[in-house]
């Protein structure tokens, strides 16, 4: 009986001690939950240095998040779990000295767009054809901003889902399908880097990375709540990044808060020789870090301009046959969430002008004239000669290979009537087709904020508010902007949360700038965040 009677109480200690095991567990996870959710790069930083958490803990709690959601938000199309722990044990052993001296993103858990090169990874480019077992694109190097963040101590998650070759205004890819909104799933989060806005906006990294050939930074940044970021083409190299008109693709970070963003472009920026539109950046850009210009009163005596052809909307932009009403001009919800917008930057310390003389149709015809058409195939060939696999490094090399063909509007091939396909940096040509067309806007885009003595310029994101890609007969033109024009002039641009609709899907206001003025409209966009906090939380399912 005395045995008896003593293993039923080691019995319940055992219990009492697993279940208060678990507990703390439990707890353990509520208290991670509560520090990291919505966490910024410096509340981070902070944490490490107080100790409070490893690199390890901080990227699992991070996996885990992908684990719960990403099954039903499609965000993350690969997960380098073992990468990603690899380097956060790697860096949970440096010594004190070799914390001291890492990089500005050491421990930060971040993801990476599927068009952008990892050494060892394959890029899908969003596209099936480059995962055919056997014959995927494998990258041989990192891309010069992967490099860049690497270097810099980030923790490298996985890479998000993306459309095909970048090109559509939503996000259905051929090689992962659909990606949904973190607001609500049935919505798109917008294209092309809607997978990298879905999957911070849903916690599932601090920050992303994404590029933009139109839109598809600030377009899906829009649409998830978020800051994304377009820096002035040249500050940033597209190295390694599977192009769609390089000429007018560029890459940026989409984070949660603006000081995140700054202290990540400051991280990407910089000249490289693999990228010729870096030459010179160095003395041309503002000077760093980026986050000296975040200052809560940068409002104060600025003044903006409304760009009356994206209101109104443009028949240059939208020539006929075009699906969008109205040549594409602000629907009546974006113009109500953008009008209380505009209150709020009034209210922050900013005069707001709006005239019809504000880049007009005018400026339109001139943007359209900007062509890169010619130049298209070049792109994709110097991508696949540098990351390319061993099997395949040309667009020719690829058809032989795989037995498959590059779609032919992704490299210079339009049909009839296609314009013979050059390199830029020999056509003589060049100043004719895209270099004399871009001055001749950027002269015309400078000469208004001088003559109207503007500081930048204010707009929506996006002409309408995202749809629901799962209703019966919805459109599938995707969440349409008219922001493509700062692509064709490498201008910068910035949209931050701008509040949200009546059913409560977000609405971004997009704020561009002069060329080189990257710091400066950080500060603006700082400004705006500070004055209005307008991000919230989404309520995520899980499966």
């Amino acid at each position: 009986m005395q045995k008896l009677r003593q293993s039923i109480i080691w019995t319940m200690c055992a219990l009492t001690t697993a279940t208060q095991g678990y507990a703390k567990a439990r707890n353990s996870a509520a208290q991670m939950d509560h520090d990291l959710m919505e966490i910024s790069v410096p509340a981070l930083q902070q944490l490490y240095a107080q100790r409070k958490y490893t690199v390890t803990q901080v990227t699992e709690w991070y996996l885990d998040r992908i684990d719960r959601y990403n099954g039903v938000y499609r965000a993350v199309e690969y997960v380098d779990r073992k990468g990603a722990l690899a380097t956060a044990a790697a860096e949970d052993r440096q010594s004190a000295a070799e914390r001291k001296a890492a990089g500005p993103l050491w421990g930060v858990p971040i993801v990476i767009k599927e068009n952008t090169s990892e050494k060892g990874l394959v890029t899908s480019d969003g596209w099936k054809g480059f995962l055919d077992p056997g014959r995927q694109l494998v990258a041989p190097a990192d891309a010069t901003v992967v490099k860049k963040l690497r270097a810099a101590g980030a923790i490298i998650l996985g890479r998000t889902n993306m459309p095909d070759f970048a090109a559509s205004d939503t996000n259905v890819s051929s090689a992962y399908g659909r990606t949904g909104n973190a607001y609500d799933v049935r919505y798109s989060p917008g294209g092309s880097s809607g997978g990298t806005a879905t999957a911070v906006a849903a916690n599932m990294a601090v920050f992303g990375q994404g590029t933009d050939t139109a839109n598809s930074i600030r377009q899906p940044a829009a649409n998830s709540s978020l800051v994304g970021v377009l820096p002035t083409r040249g500050l940033v190299s597209i190295a390694g990044i599977a192009p769609l008109d390089w000429l007018r693709d560029n890459t940026g970070p989409l984070a949660r808060d603006v000081t995140s963003a700054a202290i990540a472009l400051d991280v990407m920026a910089g000249e490289d020789n693999m990228d010729f539109r870096t030459k010179g950046s160095t003395e041309l850009a503002q000077k760093r870090p980026y986050t000296s210009y975040l200052k809560k009163d940068a409002f104060k005596g600025k003044r903006f301009g409304v760009p009356a052809f994206i209101m109104e909307g443009s028949p240059a932009l939208n020539p006929p046959p075009s699906d969008r009403p109205n040549n594409g001009a602000v629907s009546a919800e974006t113009r109500a969430a953008f009008m209380k917008a505009v209150e709020q930057l009034q209210a922050a310390g900013a005069t707001v002008v709006i005239e019809r003389d504000i880049l007009p149709e005018e400026f339109a015809k001139l943007v359209v004239k900007i062509n890169t058409k010619p130049y298209r195939r070049e792109g994709m060939e110097d991508f696949l000669r540098d990351f390319g696999p061993e099997q395949y490094r040309s667009i020719a090399q690829f058809e032989k290979v795989t037995g498959e063909t590059i779609p032919p509007h992704e490299i210079g091939d339009y049909g009839p009537g296609s314009v013979p396909q050059r390199n830029i940096e020999t056509d003589p040509d060049a100043k004719k087709n895209f270099f004399g067309p871009q001055q001749a806007a950027l002269d015309f885009y400078d000469a208004t904020l001088k003559r109207f003595q503007l500081d930048g310029f204010v707009y929506p994101s996006l002409q309408i508010p995202t749809f629901d890609e799962t209703a019966p007969g919805a459109s599938k033109a995707g969440p349409y902007s008219e922001t493509g024009w700062v692509n064709r002039l490498g201008v910068p641009a910035i949209s931050v949360p701008g509040g949200f609709y009546t059913n409560g899907l977000p609405f971004g206001l997009e704020i561009s700038g002069p060329r080189w003025s990257d710091g400066t409209l950080l500060g603006f966009a700082y400004a705006y965040e500070q004055a209005t906090h307008n991000r919230r939380l989404p309520n995520l399912k899980q499966q």
